[in-house]
């Protein structure tokens, strides 16, 4: 494991008990024990070195009929007439430099907050999938704004999801009001802090007044933001609606996302380190832009890599982007900043079955090494296409382990327990010893699905598999409701989709 990282060269904090700090700062995952670092902090230096060079004798394209043009020029960026904007190295370091390294996300009530950083994970439903699990005949069919909404409902009930995201789309809407739309369902169906992302920049002008009357104002939402834009450009390719959906969220003081979905082998170097340079190259540019508009702005690189599958063209091997996921987090970790990158809790099986279990298990616990600031693809499954609750509510039960894991050990005299030790001799036991007593629940996962004496049995829980035990859970948690919005924020939230409806005109 290498040493040079910014979580390595921080102090040491002492380890806590979970009774002491996890429900105080449940996202918490530094300090009691560390991440792992797939390569030497050199090569990892290498990454990033290699994506300031590649921006600087490649460039990044953007649109060039927008505003980010000038303001690259202002920096002293090569920007020509094409839109390709070269970027001198100095340039990319200060934009790194002065960019924020967390921000709170506040709930609808603006009571409490998740803190975006290097030192925390939070979990959420997602991502954008098209097609849900019907729970009357168990098939996969188009998804519906209901199907949002009972998503974000079942996400509101579940102990260990943090915020709610755009789970499945209203695909017979699938434009720029069914845009607006999902906005308004997630704020109707959760009072959790909301990730938001759309393909019109159009479509933002409305979320953020809504955003603004949820709040009080836009200059409340702007000292409390309510939910995070994720923008997703292209591999070195800022179309005109990305680069307007930055600009409006920077001014807003809504923290942003932005990265793109490399597919290694397609749409960048086949090879690891190549796919990762070229995601680096594009959010950093991101992050350049953001700066100019407004100096110490929240605007975050999200880049995911994936790789092509030569055999059969598919996004392949679990391996493979586990690994690079967990260096892509090393690489950020590096620079001190937040990795929205998180590859755990999907699955590419067809149904919730044994093979997507098998997946979802093990990218979550790739996800105790790898330390991403969110994992916000949770639920979904068939490469993405699918969202099934059952595999919602696993994933919620698993980050509940990842949580036991990460609050760590206590190593004290108390732990190590030598004069107790002494008191009992060679020949003694413990069974009932008040130091038993005091500590025999600690460290433990209180599992929603599986037993207290995993793994020789499932406890106290009735003779039934896995899915049966989900599929009940799932089907309680649909009968959850949220605290409601209040009449008068409703009809406001209203009134701003029709009005907008009413003046939109396609361009």
């Amino acid at each position: 494991m290498s040493n040079d990282s910014r979580t390595a060269r921080r102090p040491r904090r002492q380890p806590v008990r979970a009774s002491e700090e996890a429900p105080a700062d449940p996202g918490l995952h530094f300090g009691a024990t560390v991440p792992y670092e797939p390569v030497p902090g050199e090569f990892a230096a290498q990454l990033i070195e290699g994506a300031l060079t590649l921006m600087h004798d490649c460039g990044v394209a953007f649109d060039p009929d927008t505003s980010a043009m000038s303001l690259f020029r202002e920096a002293g960026c090569d920007a020509s007439a094409d839109g390709i904007v070269r970027f001198p190295t100095q340039v990319v370091r200060d934009a790194l430099a002065s960019s924020a390294k967390s921000v709170k996300l506040w709930d609808r009530p603006g009571r409490r907050c998740i803190e975006l950083d290097d030192r925390h994970t939070w979990f959420m439903p997602g991502m954008t999938c098209i097609k849900v699990f019907d729970l009357g005949s168990g098939e996969p069919r188009a998804s519906t704004g209901e199907d949002l909404a009972r998503v974000t409902r079942v996400a509101d009930a579940l102990p260990n999801m943090d915020a709610v995201c755009v789970a499945v789309k209203n695909v017979a809407r699938s434009d720029i009001h069914g845009e607006i739309e999902e906005f308004a369902i997630m704020a109707a169906n959760t009072t959790k802090p909301l990730e938001y992302l759309c393909e019109n920049a159009e479509s933002l002008d409305p979320v953020l007044e809504m955003a603004a009357a949820i709040r009080g104002g836009r200059t409340a939402l702007f000292d409390k933001p309510y939910f995070l834009q994720i923008i997703t450009p292209l591999p070195l390719n800022y179309p005109r609606a990305h680069v307007e959906q930055l600009v409006k969220c920077v001014q807003a003081g809504v923290p942003v996302s932005v990265g793109t979905l490399p597919i290694g082998g397609a749409s960048t170097p086949i090879t690891t380190a190549g796919c990762i340079v070229n995601s680096l190259a594009t959010d950093f540019a991101g992050m350049v832009l953001a700066q100019r508009v407004r100096r110490g702005a929240f605007c975050i690189g999200s880049s995911d890599v994936s790789f092509m599958e030569p055999a059969t063209g598919a996004i392949g091997n679990f391996a493979q982007a586990s690994l690079a996921d967990m260096l892509m987090c090393q690489v950020r970790r590096r620079l001190g900043l937040p990795s929205f990158t998180g590859a755990g809790g999907h699955s590419g099986a067809r149904r919730f079955n044994q093979d997507a279990v098998a997946e979802i298990a093990l990218g979550m616990m790739q996800t105790f090494y790898s330390r991403p600031a969110t994992l916000d693809y949770l639920g979904s499954i068939d490469q993405g296409l699918t969202f099934s609750l059952h595999a919602l509510c696993l994933c919620d039960d698993l980050a509940g382990l990842l949580r036991t894991l990460w609050q760590g050990l206590p190593i004290d005299a108390d732990s190590i327990g030598l004069e107790l030790a002494r008191q009992v001799g060679a020949r003694g036991n413990y069974l009932g010893l008040p130091h038993t007593a005091a500590h025999c629940r600690e460290h433990l996962w209180e599992s929603r699905y599986f037993g207290a004496r995993l793994p020789v049995s499932s406890g106290s829980l009735p003779d039934e598999d896995l899915l049966a035990r989900v599929d009940a859970d799932v089907h309680r948690l649909l009968e959850h409701r949220p605290e409601p919005l209040s009449a008068a924020i409703a009809g406001q939230l209203t009134a701003i989709r029709e009005r907008f409806a009413a003046s939109y005109r396609p361009s």
